[in-house]
């Protein structure tokens, strides 16, 4: 039942990252850009999820809060930022990415302060419901829940929306997509909008799991989520998702069985790295 229990929490995890790691590889299909500002784009969500839930308190309005906020912060970065660089080399946008991520870092603690904020409503964290021998506390609980229930609507708008197979088509050959009237900026924009409303989601979940809200706490999810697109294959969505929950797996039995030599986050790399050496192209990726 222990093994079943870190099982559980290992695929909540790996529908966590996979939230952040989606919009990632949303992005990188359509533009071939690396986007490291979205990180910045998860913490915000995590900042207007913890306020309104502490005002309030109720996450009912906290998830969608976040994610309306972080929906509209990021087709504005594309607007912005990303496209009057689509003529230049991928690297000039990528640069520019992580110049917008150090700024808005340094934003947040300005604004909210440099030091971590907490969410005051504890009975979330104490009130467990068990089933099946397992016991699940309403962090947990609403961690399945938006995980699951947003993937699956992804994956809905995807295969059984005119908008979603205009998406598939512009990734595929956006040229041949716009020749049969598909609007490339109208989906460009629209993937930003869902990517980064995904983001603010696992924002929220994140900061409810280690019940702590900081201005960087976007860096390290947002660099596993780079790495999780690359062991994926890059563009890859399916694979995508398997590399989300394969490193959320990893990283709960890790915690336990060596969590006396590394880390957390050093198990996940470690492994990243070790996939990668043996399969380069990614788990789900063709091999050139």
């Amino acid at each position: 039942m222990y093994l079943l229990e870190l099982l559980l929490v290992g695929l909540v995890w790996g529908c966590t990252y996979a939230m952040m790691a989606l919009g990632l590889t949303l992005v990188y299909g359509l533009l071939r850009i690396l986007h490291v500002a979205q990180a910045t784009v998860f913490t915000l969500g995590a900042y207007v999820g913890l306020l309104v839930a502490n005002h309030t308190g109720s996450l009912a309005l906290a998830f969608p809060a976040a994610a309306l906020s972080a929906a509209a912060l990021g087709p504005l970065i594309y607007r912005l930022v990303y496209q009057p660089m689509l003529d230049k080399p991928p690297y000039v946008a990528l640069v520019a990415s992580i110049g917008l991520l150090i700024a808005m870092e340094d934003g947040f603690r300005l604004l909210f302060g440099p030091y971590g904020l907490s969410f005051t409503r504890n009975t979330w964290f104490t009130t467990t419901y068990s089933w099946a021998g397992l016991s699940l506390n309403v962090v947990q609980i609403s961690m399945v829940i938006a995980a699951v229930g947003l993937l699956s609507a992804f994956a809905w708008f995807a295969t059984r929306t005119r908008a979603g197979v205009a998406w598939r088509a512009t990734v595929s050959d956006p040229a041949m997509a716009e020749s049969f009237g598909v609007g490339v900026s109208g989906v460009r924009y629209q993937s930003f909008f869902i990517a980064s409303a995904l983001a603010g989601v696992a924002g929220v979940l994140v900061g409810l799991l280690n019940n702590l809200v900081e201005p960087g706490m976007g860096a390290m999810i947002g660099y596993k989520g780079l790495a999780i697109i690359v062991l994926g294959g890059l563009g890859n969505v399916p694979g995508t998702l398997v590399a989300s929950l394969l490193l959320g797996v990893i990283e709960s039995f890790g915690t336990v069985y060596l969590d006396k030599l590394l880390d957390r986050d050093a198990i996940a790399f470690l492994v990243l790295i070790v996939i990668l050496m043996i399969r380069p192209q990614g788990l789900l990726g063709k091999a050139h």
